[in-house]
């Protein structure tokens, strides 16, 4: 097929943001899949995420790098690689498939990381602070978190526009 039937083809940045969210959707499957087997695998490690108050936070953590990260990257870079077949017409911005990677990875890695801090700041403290301190100490790490949290859902706000813009007028050409 020519390249006028196919705009995507020669497109080398569009594959290369296709390529970057599979290749993303990857790591963080190492990263979950790893993660998950130490907790089920380590009696300390299981226990304090089951037992301790906010050891759970650690159970979030290792929850959105699974869900957030693996699966949501694979759907993402799937769908990238999917539409433009579809309506046969390049996405509708390259700009905003960049914005999206960025703007998610920087806010899943935020969460991740304050969920995990969290967790353990709150686990560890609460063997010596009654509730309502270890409440205050992990407040920060969880109003911080919201944060990044909102960054993701930002960015997959963005996609979906992106997406259903790239599908606007389809049948028009």
């Amino acid at each position: 097929m020519s390249s006028s039937a196919e705009p995507w083809a020669s497109d080398t940045e569009y594959t290369h943001y296709t390529l970057l969210f599979i290749f993303a959707c990857i790591i963080y499957s190492i990263i979950g899949f790893s993660w998950g087997a130490l907790m089920g695998g380590i009696t300390e490690f299981r226990h304090f995420v089951d037992h301790r108050l906010h050891g759970d936070l650690i159970v979030r953590a290792h929850t959105h790098v699974n869900l957030l990260g693996w699966v949501e990257m694979a759907i993402f870079g799937a769908i990238y690689y999917l539409i433009p077949r579809l309506v046969r017409r390049p996405i509708y911005s390259l700009k905003l498939v960049k914005v999206h990677f960025w703007m998610h990875n920087v806010g899943l890695i935020g969460m991740v990381v304050l969920f995990t801090l969290a967790g353990v700041v709150g686990g560890t403290a609460s063997m010596e602070l009654p509730p309502d301190q270890v409440e205050l100490l992990i407040r920060p790490y969880l109003g911080t978190m919201g944060l990044f949290g909102s960054l993701v859902l930002l960015a997959n706000m963005i996609w979906g526009y992106n997406i259903f813009r790239s599908c606007m007028g389809w049948r028009k050409g």
